[in-house]
């Protein structure tokens, strides 16, 4: 045989060859279930540009004296460190919570004879994820989900995933504050959130005024959750049409005043995802929970839908249809007449035609609009330019769709806010005619009541737009944004204390709603123009934390600490104001937070000017 000859395997023999890659393959991947912290020091940079040497001095003394002994105590191991952040790992999430706690009080002692602009303060996320092990680092979902979860904690403030808070539950002595679900940046799935609140020693109190996490109760009539049907088309461009169908059914079934409905924006943060049922009713504080899909080829189209009991897990029923597209229509009214006939059996035939609401003439133009409404409710200026385009195809299409210059109207409210205008003025002129438009079309269509009415808000009409949004509560007693609408009408305009059960309404029925902030900040302006200056500046927090900011939230809580004599505090506030919108001043408030009560307007101003705005 010759010397160079390559040895020949027997088929039967093991490749040692391929046994050597995938050991090497195995060594080079490693996966472990773990806890994650991620911390990061509130404004650093600020920090060292004032005082270098004092704020190393405080951080070296921080590491040494308290985050490497409890470190130590609680089995945390560093990652890695990131200049003004850390990266920890635990072996179980009671582990790092406590160690978060425990940092965050002793934080606080230190911070106690310190003056405001020296303190050192860090935000807290804790997750329990999968991880990838490389090299001592760790990487994955598990640690970016950890990363987001601490730039929504408040300065001084931990916020933690849903999985560590059902596995801290009762082990650490905290409370939660629910923050909802939360879309978070560059992770596929929304993240239901929680803040950790310490129990203040003896008193069950909660440090800060915050109230613990509860349950929300089932309420005394029929509840049911409508989930986003699933586009199972196979076409993204058809989303719309899923999406459309969900709203329509929403929409009907809250016009039935013998039912409490979830709204659209909190079942849709539910949307991409594959949630427990169960968890989803006790989420919402619901009996009931309707999920289906869409499917949509040529002309026709197959929807299956199933509603399930969210106590039990069991289905109430399950249903599919095939039908031509032409009786889309009729195909929602049959699905919403079952839903009210397995729900309430003795609901009058009234009540059931309640949720029959006026269609379009054709089929293209509830498309166009059910495409308008998608791009409107994503709220960035090219989606809402997008939108305005799409309704003005459908009014042409069908001059007698009501809801087609209602989902216009509100596009130019959300322009209009959002500043996204070069005449505003001419905007506000459209926009009231698209609106009184609408409800002259069809005065008992909600959507056209309420957008109208939103308008007329912005046009400092309270008078006008405080009947717009009652009219159409009454069509649609489920209706959150209407809640919401009329509770700000009541407060801009000196009605503050009637606003209030109205913003409760507003929250209740949608609790995760993408906007909840501005539920919240309009809640503390009321209470800020019935001089309780202590519960504006908390729902000013609250809001705070919330996704979407907008800088009201920012100016709510400034003139809430003027008014309390908290200047450092309050200037703080101005700084994070103009940080994320330096044209904000006095003027621009007056012009754009459309208050009608001169006296509450003044109020406002007042404290802004002793914050030194």
């Amino acid at each position: 045989m010759a010397v160079n000859q390559p040895v020949q395997k027997s088929r039967d023999e093991p490749n040692n060859d391929l046994r050597i890659d995938i050991i090497m393959a195995e060594k080079r991947v490693q996966r472990r279930l773990t806890a994650i912290l991620a911390a990061d020091v509130v404004g650093y940079s600020r920090l060292m540009g004032r005082d270098e040497e004092g704020t190393l001095a405080r951080m070296k003394a921080l590491r040494s004296e308290v985050i490497d002994p409890g470190l130590a105590e609680h089995g945390g191991r560093i990652v890695k460190t990131m200049g003004d952040g850390l990266l920890v790992e635990f072996a179980s999430a009671v582990d790092a919570v406590r160690h978060a706690v425990e940092v965050s009080k002793a934080v606080e002692e230190r911070n106690a004879d310190l003056p405001g602009d020296q303190q050192i303060l860090f935000r807290v996320g804790v997750n329990i994820g999968d991880v990838i092990v490389e090299q001592g680092d760790i990487f994955g979902d598990g640690v970016n989900i950890a990363a987001r979860l601490e730039g929504q904690a408040e300065p001084g403030g931990i916020c933690v995933s849903e999985e560590v808070q059902k596995q801290i539950d009762g082990k650490v002595n905290v409370v939660f504050e629910d923050m909802g679900i939360q879309p978070l940046k560059n992770i596929d799935r929304p993240v239901r959130v929680f803040a950790v609140t310490e129990l203040q020693s003896g008193e069950g109190a909660v440090a800060g005024g915050r109230e613990p996490y509860r349950e929300l109760t089932l309420p005394d009539k029929p509840s049911i959750a409508v989930l986003p049907f699933q586009n199972m088309s196979g076409d993204p461009e058809q989303e719309y049409f899923a999406d459309g169908m969900t709203e329509d059914l929403i929409t009907a079934l809250s016009m039935i005043r013998w039912f409490f409905v979830t709204a659209r924006n909190t079942t849709f943060a539910y949307k991409g995802t594959s949630p427990n049922i169960s968890h989803v009713a006790r989420d919402l504080g619901v009996r009931y929970v309707l999920e289906g899909s869409v499917r949509k080829a040529g002309n026709r189209v197959r929807i299956n839908a199933q509603l399930i009991d969210g106590a039990s897990g069991n289905h109430v029923w399950a249903k599919r249809y095939d039908r031509e597209l032409e009786d889309i229509f009729a195909v929602q009214d049959e699905l919403t007449e079952t839903i009210v006939g397995a729900l309430e059996p003795e609901l009058g035939k009234a009540e059931r035609e309640r949720a029959h609401f006026k269609r379009p003439e054709n089929l293209p133009a509830w498309d166009l609009f059910q495409q308008g409404l998608w791009h409107s409710y994503r709220r960035t200026e090219d989606d809402l330019v997008a939108a305005q385009t799409l309704f003005e195809r459908a009014r042409a299409l069908d001059p007698h769709l009501a809801g087609a210059f209602a989902g216009a109207a509100e596009a130019f409210f959300f322009q209009l806010v959002d500043g996204y205008l070069e005449d505003p003025k001419r905007g506000l002129d459209i926009a009231l005619e698209l609106g009184r438009r609408g409800v002259e079309i069809d005065d008992q269509d909600a959507l056209a009541r309420y957008a109208y009415g939103r308008v007329l808000i912005i046009a400092r009409q309270h008078e006008a737009a405080i009947p717009e949004l009652g009219a159409a509560i009454e069509l649609n007693p489920s209706y959150a944004q209407a809640h919401f609408a009329l509770a700000m009408a009541l407060g801009t305009s000196g009605q503050a204390e009637t606003a209030i059960p109205h913003f409760g309404t507003a929250m209740r029925l949608s609790p995760h709603d993408p906007y909840l902030g501005q539920f919240m900040v309009h809640m503390g302006a009321a209470h800020l123009f019935m001089h309780r200056h202590d519960t504006a500046a908390e729902w000013a927090r609250k809001s705070l934390r919330q996704p979407n900011i907008r800088w009201s939230r920012w100016v709510l809580l400034i003139s809430a600490l003027g008014h309390l004599g908290q200047l450092e505090d309050a200037r703080q506030a101005v700084r994070s104001l103009h940080r994320f919108r330096d044209e904000v001043d006095i003027a621009f408030v007056k012009a754009n937070w459309p208050i009608s009560d001169a006296t509450s307007r003044a109020h406002l101003v007042e404290g802004l000017q002793r914050a030194g705005l």
